[in-house]
């Protein structure tokens, strides 16, 4: 073991040119000692930029309906389109940025996808009509090919030993950022209706009821775009126009002989069962976050919660705090105890008795309905993040480094197309299941949770043999 890794330091002494800023980091890495924390606070933030927009409009997505809907019950199901057009844009173009961030470099990618934040997600605040709203979005995800290419950068950026940190920390942000979205959507939509004496409903605010907290998430990309010009680049550019990543030069020496292709990576059955997995566990957790908020501020009569979207952001802020805790002290003693597989599994056998309870913490009133709904909401969440955390590291261990790229731009199309799924029927059927109150089988919104756990209980299965094989190198 001892000669392989003297063998890469000699290959990477070998390797190193001046001007190649892979070779610097190489080089930094190896003097580094102790914890990367100032990368690991610069990945986490990157990362949150991009994850704030996507379900920030969620809890008033209800109330943007630009009196497109007939009925009141068809609100979600136009709401839907809007939530899920992100990511039909983000499925689409998802393999083509990592093809550029293999060829051109991660930065590049990362400010693009950072600065595209900054124009189209102000745009979307300033939507007049239904179509701006949906076009404004699609662009969003279609130009912002940021999170395939930041996990193969956590990857080059951190030593070996703080890889797995390195990841952890993307998909904790990226929880972060899913939760708090929707909190600041709650709390700062229509700001001429909660602070009048502040905003008047002449002023642009009022004018633009969606506009503030659309601008707050860009003025934060905003500064993350021009702090991150000082993000080292870690691709290799060496004299004859060779561009190879960091983990090519060492490992990809020792694997000469392997087939780096999509089709090989297509026939990597542990890399694609993880991915697929990963895919299901994400079309539930998309479908969750906007079946939650629309849900929560749905009237009472159609089997909601009535809620403002302000109760909805409290509700939301309190999960974030809880799922923070949770994620950097339990989450690791779990996951070095069972092993990210069982951590996911028993995750999601524990989601399924908690979705049915849904329907039925809604019949509560005042004090019990809080506390019981912010309880439900910390736990599902964590189960989510926890699924998501295992099923991601299983991805990174089914491929060799060099092939981490590509690797990630599969999973991240299939994902995209996943989770544009998610909200546009999960929008679509909770509208159906609120038309269908008196039903005999699960009526109303009781049908709209057991379509969500069948999704989950279809997920937990596929953890296990034969379907799911995992790799260990």
């Amino acid at each position: 073991m001892t000669n392989n890794s003297e063998l890469k330091k000699e290959l990477l002494e070998q390797v190193y040119h001046e001007n190649c800023p892979g070779c610097k980091v190489d080089r930094q890495k190896r003097m580094q000692k102790g914890l990367p924390i100032k990368e690991l606070i610069f990945i986490w933030i990157v990362v949150l930029c991009v994850a704030l927009p996507i379900s920030s409009l969620f809890p008033f997505l209800y109330f943007m309906d630009f009196n497109i809907a007939e009925k009141e019950e068809d609100i979600s199901y136009y709401a839907g389109f809007v939530g899920s057009a992100y990511m039909i844009g983000r499925a689409m173009t998802s393999v083509f940025w990592g093809v550029v961030a293999d060829r051109y470099g991660r930065k590049p990618v990362i400010l693009l996808g950072t600065s595209t934040v900054v124009i189209f997600n102000t745009l979307f605040g300033f939507s007049v009509n239904y179509w701006m709203a949906i076009a404004t979005r699609f662009l969003l995800g279609f130009l912002n090919g940021l999170l395939g290419p930041i996990k193969a950068y956590a990857c080059e950026l951190f030593p070996e030993e703080h890889q797995a940190l390195g990841l952890s920390a993307i998909s904790t942000s990226w929880g972060i950022g899913l939760i708090i979205g929707p909190a600041l959507g709650g709390y700062l939509a229509q700001p001429a209706e909660k602070f009048p004496a502040l905003v008047s409903s002449d002023s642009l605010f009022g004018r633009f009821p969606y506009l503030l907290p659309c601008l707050c998430i860009s003025i934060f990309a905003l500064f993350v775009t021009i702090a991150a010009f000082w993000l080292p680049e870690t691709l290799h550019f060496h004299k004859k126009d060779e561009l190879e990543s960091a983990s090519y030069e060492t490992e990809g020496k020792s694997n000469e002989g392997k087939d780096s292709s999509l089709g090989s990576l297509l026939k990597n059955w542990p890399l694609m069962s993880s991915i697929i997995v990963y895919c299901v566990f994400s079309l539930h957790d998309m479908a969750y976050s906007e079946i939650f908020s629309l849900w929560a501020v749905s009237p009472k009569s159609l089997g909601g919660l009535n809620y403002t979207t302000e109760d909805v952001g409290t509700v939301l802020s309190v999960t974030g705090v809880g799922l923070l805790v949770f994620q950097f002290t339990l989450y690791p003693i779990m996951e070095r105890i069972f092993g990210p597989i069982v951590v996911a599994r028993i995750a999601g056998v524990v989601s399924i008795p908690l979705l049915t309870s849904y329907p039925f913490i809604a019949m509560l009133t005042g004090f019990a309905l809080s506390l019981t709904l912010n309880c439900a909401s910390i736990i599902k969440n964590v189960l989510s993040v926890s699924i998501i955390t295992g099923t991601f590291m299983l991805q990174n261990k089914a491929v060799d480094q060099h092939q981490r790229g590509a690797a990630n731009g599969i999973a991240m199309t299939m994902q995209s197309i996943c989770k544009a799924i998610g909200p546009a029927c999960g929008g679509a059927l909770l509208s159906w299941s609120q038309q269908r109150k008196n039903a005999a089988f699960l009526p109303g919104d009781q049908m709209i949770f057991f379509i969500l756990n069948i999704i989950e209980a279809i997920g937990v299965i596929l953890t296990f043999k034969p379907f799911l094989i995992t790799h260990h190198y």
